[in-house]
């Protein structure tokens, strides 16, 4: 096989595999036009049924509607701030759990631990990410709501056993080891220079670390941040089982709240009618969420690129 490479005369074969390349970024794009389409195309529909401000600046969510002529239903409400509320809040807690732990993490294990404890600790937090979603949902509705209901119960704070915050701190708790692996890359890929320069100034070695290595990292960690970010406003089945389907429109962690996605799933279960504005709601909800993902790539690629320029 590398016999028959070598034949192959290499202005040739530098074309070729630019060709390749270019085949595979162009089917990456097209791809993402073509979800972005769909979703454009049955949100007018959608919208045709139910006015944009409505949907945005509603305080209500019950697409209870009748799909087919001889059923009954209600009128329905397709406010979707509730769900973006829920959503946020539920990230917000996540992130509030995972940032901090996983910068920390970083930090410690790529500045301060040996790198026996170091081999043994970075894949033992790696290992976090690769259980299955359903087990954190499990472990979410039957170990770590009960715990925080009673707890608020000695203390005398009403806890619901369904709760953003009990949905917030097992997703945090998930998303630990995106946060500590990608910004321990991103600190490990700091000059040495940069530290023995700080060093040879007089700067102790936790002043070092902030104020130099973790500026100059901060495009790495950022990313790390963005892809836990993404993953929680993405999850779905720690949500249902921890936080539940209740649309309130609150920023109170300790009552019942659902998300978009949740609500995604639960309106493309069962029998649908495309038609039908609780049918068309789930491609609002979709293309709305892929609007939000896209503001948090753009602020956080504008993050990255103000301090790589200075950093570099």
């Amino acid at each position: 096989m590398l016999k028959a490479f070598e034949l192959i005369p290499r202005a040739l074969f530098e074309r070729v595999v630019v060709f390749v390349l270019i085949c595979a970024s162009t089917v990456a794009v097209l791809i993402t036009v073509g979800i972005f389409l769909s979703l454009i195309f049955e949100t007018i529909l959608f919208f045709q049924k139910v006015p944009i401000v409505d949907f945005l600046f509603g305080l209500h969510w019950s697409p209870q509607t009748a799909i087919r002529e001889d059923q009954v239903g209600a009128a329905g409400a397709f406010g979707a701030l509730p769900l973006l509320v829920g959503t946020f809040l539920i990230s917000a807690v996540a992130l509030t759990v995972s940032g901090p732990i996983g910068l920390m993490a970083a930090i410690y294990l790529s500045e301060y631990a040996g790198k026996g404890f170091r081999d043994f600790i970075k894949p033992a937090l790696e290992v976090l990410a690769g259980i299955p979603t359903v087990v954190y949902g499990f472990f979410a509705a039957l170990v770590v709501a009960p715990l925080l209901r009673d707890s608020g119960a000695a203390f005398g704070v009403s806890i619901s056993s369904e709760s953003a915050l009990a949905a917030g701190l097992v997703m945090g708790i998930m998303t630990i080891p995106f946060v500590s692996s990608i910004s321990d890359d991103a600190i490990t890929a700091v000059p040495n220079s940069l530290r023995e320069g700080a060093l040879a100034l007089g700067s102790t070695k936790s002043e070092a670390v902030r104020k130099v290595i973790l500026r100059a990292a901060l495009p790495g960690i950022t990313g790390g941040m963005l892809l836990a970010a993404s993953r929680v406003i993405g999850e779905t089945m720690i949500v249902v089982m921890a936080a539940g389907l209740t649309a309130n429109l609150t920023i109170n962690p300790f009552e019942a709240v659902t998300t978009v996605t949740v609500q995604i799933v639960t309106l493309l279960t069962g029998d649908q009618e495309f038609d039908s504005a609780k049918t068309l709601a789930a491609f609002a909800l979709g293309l709305l969420l892929f609007l939000i993902t896209l503001l948090i790539n753009v602020t956080a690629l504008a993050i990255v690129k103000r301090y790589r320029e200075r950093y570099e």
